[in-house]
């Protein structure tokens, strides 16, 4: 495979992995076909301070809504893409082509309306049983149709296929692409979905305590101190973390980590020797899931030189908490706070 063909291949599994969550172990050239998932191509982040642009609710944790009236119908809205989509009437045949949206159609207690997920929906228990009728690249646009899906919630950035996406809509099902680039964007997209669906008023409010449970997380994280943080992605054989200005660069910050990067916005492998230069205080294993643990990070040959190894500062995180574009999202940011500062006071 010639280098730009890796390269690219790298970026789209990327985008591929952010919208899994997973940040995974991967075998020579499929790591860098696999790696990107985590963010490739996201916009330049906002700031870490994410301020709830609603009066904030008093839960701490996201529970499904209840149900209540919904929206008016016929209704066009703009997805993340920028394409205009008109939706007739309030969709009962839904299909969620990527787990992040999944996840927010089950928290807004319309999970009995979803009849087909993609093959990286694993949450809830109850996106596991429905069949699967896409996978990161693919879609089987046939298998839809005969579902006869009135509504299609896709991966942006590639997750799911341009061409699937525009022969859905030549065959007049509605597709509203979802990509949120930045932590306010999931948010964002919350809401979109809910007012596609026709629950305005349920993602009003579970965007809003989305919005206050970060912002209380990361104004608790603000107060502390900032330590070199490395969120590693893989290091199978060559090293993945953040790229400059990402998603994941964008959490570590939120999480009162100053995010040890490539040192490129749409570059996802660093160098050991940029790495070690950068001396990480806290190494945060994003892989973990795959097997990685801290003891093998201090047996890698030239390893043991950064503070996080020889002071044992080596620790594992949920990746699909942190990374997931979903209504857990400040779960996952309350789990990279505690990875990053254990036994910080949070609320």
């Amino acid at each position: 495979m010639r280098t730009a063909d890796l390269d690219s291949s790298f970026r789209r599994e990327a985008r591929g992995r952010r919208f899994s969550g997973l940040s995974g172990r991967l075998n020579a050239v499929a790591s860098a076909v696999a790696i990107a998932a985590l963010l490739a191509s996201c916009a330049p982040a906002a700031s870490p301070s994410i301020a709830p642009s609603r009066s904030p609710t008093a839960s701490a944790s996201i529970a499904p809504a209840s149900p209540s009236t919904t929206s008016a119908f016929p209704v066009t809205l703009t997805d993340d893409e920028g394409t205009s989509v008109t939706i007739p009437a309030e969709p009962q045949r839904l299909v969620s082509l990527a787990p992040g949206t999944t996840e927010i159609l089950f928290a807004l207690a319309i999970g009995d309306r979803v009849l087909a997920t993609d093959s990286a929906s694993d949450y809830p228990a109850a996106a596991v049983q429905l069949p699967d009728v896409a996978a990161f690249g693919s879609v089987d646009v046939e298998q839809i149709v005969g579902l006869e899906a009135d509504l299609v919630i896709a991966g942006g950035n590639g997750y799911t296929p341009p061409h699937g996406v525009a022969k859905l809509r030549s065959l007049g099902i509605p597709v509203l692409v979802v990509y949120a680039a930045t932590v306010a964007g999931v948010a964002d997209d919350v809401e979109l979905v809910a007012t596609a669906t026709g629950r305005a008023a349920e993602g009003t409010e579970l965007a809003a305590t989305m919005r206050a449970d970060i912002a209380a997380l990361a104004a608790a994280a603000a107060s502390l101190p900032m330590p070199r943080t490395f969120y590693e992605v893989d290091a199978t054989n060559e090293i993945y973390g953040p790229a400059d200005d990402s998603f994941l660069a964008e959490m570590v910050e939120l999480a009162g980590g100053s995010p040890v990067t490539s040192g490129s916005a749409d570059t996802f492998e660093i160098p050991l020797e940029r790495l070690i230069a950068a001396d990480p205080e806290v190494i945060v294993l994003g892989d973990a899931a795959f097997g990685t643990t801290a003891d093998a990070v201090g047996q890698r040959p030239s390893w043991s030189v950064m503070t996080a190894v020889r002071t044992g500062a080596v620790r594992v995180a949920d990746d699909k908490l942190i990374t997931r574009p979903g209504p857990r999202l400040a779960q996952g940011l309350r789990s990279l706070i505690l990875a990053i500062h254990p036994g910080a006071s949070l609320p």
